[in-house]
């Protein structure tokens, strides 16, 4: 019989990759790697913010990185470079983030279960917040899927049917905050760019639709959370890095069934 919090992580691991999945298809269609990334890290910061002012984690990191995802979304359609601007503001703000914990009287945390996660310490308040989390992401991307894919497909194609770009990026900024807030616990800061890339990069190998490919991340995301959680229990691994090595494994496999295929 497998332990209690043994099954509310799993249930976790499944509810990040239900948000993930295809919010992660987009990432890799309009090329935002960069950008989840930078969002993460300023979730950092929203620890230090929400640990000074006594708000609920989630409220702070939600509040920050929903800033930066904003900003980044502004500057991008300013026409900046983003590549040096994405990372000067993610590097920043993770140190920002870290230097101003340690100025907080009588804080004492470890930060490396907000930069790496820890799923195994997911309470039901937790899963109810990240299943929460991913039927807000599910409702929102599934209400804006045509134009989203529209205007990740041609900007002035969009403009030609009547749907704004810029609203639909909007649509996805925030989408990512959500994610970022509701993922923090689980595979962390550093760690939750790399859940929103592999499985949706693994399932584009292998999806002949964007539905397809939605859909596959979501059952790779899943996958690589159980096979991650199995890992760590195993040989004693931390938990979120077990998950994205699963992950990465599944890519690996993707990449190269495609290639047998291909040949």
């Amino acid at each position: 019989m497998l332990d209690d919090f043994l099954i509310r992580a799993a249930l976790a691991g499944v509810g990040v990759a239900l948000a993930t999945g295809p919010l992660g298809a987009f990432v890799v269609w309009r090329r935002m790697a960069y950008f989840g990334d930078a969002t993460a890290h300023a979730a950092i910061l929203g620890v230090a913010l929400a640990l000074a002012t006594d708000l609920p984690i989630v409220a702070g990191t939600l509040v920050v990185a929903l800033a930066m995802a904003i900003s980044v979304a502004g500057l991008a359609a300013r026409g900046w470079a983003l590549d040096t601007t994405l990372g000067v503001m993610a590097h920043s703000a993770l140190a920002f983030g870290l230097v101003a914990v340690s100025f907080l009287p009588g804080v004492r945390t470890d930060l490396s279960a907000w930069l790496f996660g820890d799923i195994l310490a997911v309470s039901k308040g937790d899963l109810a917040l990240i299943w929460g989390g991913a039927a807000l992401v599910l409702g929102l991307l599934a209400w804006r899927w045509q134009a989203l894919l529209t205007a990740t497909l041609n900007e002035d194609l969009a403009h030609s049917t009547g749907i704004r770009p810029e609203r639909e990026r909007l649509v996805l900024v925030i989408a990512l905050a959500v994610v970022v807030a509701v993922a923090l616990k689980v595979v962390g800061a550093l760690l939750i760019s790399a859940m929103l890339i592999i499985p949706a990069a693994a399932a584009r190998g292998l999806a002949r639709s964007p539905e397809g490919m939605a859909a596959g991340a979501i059952g790779i995301g899943a996958l690589a959370a159980l096979a991650g959680l199995a890992l760590s229990l195993w040989q004693d691994t931390p938990a979120g890095p077990s998950i994205v090595v699963a992950a990465a494994a599944a890519f690996a496999v993707s990449a190269l069934m495609g290639r047998v295929r291909g040949a």
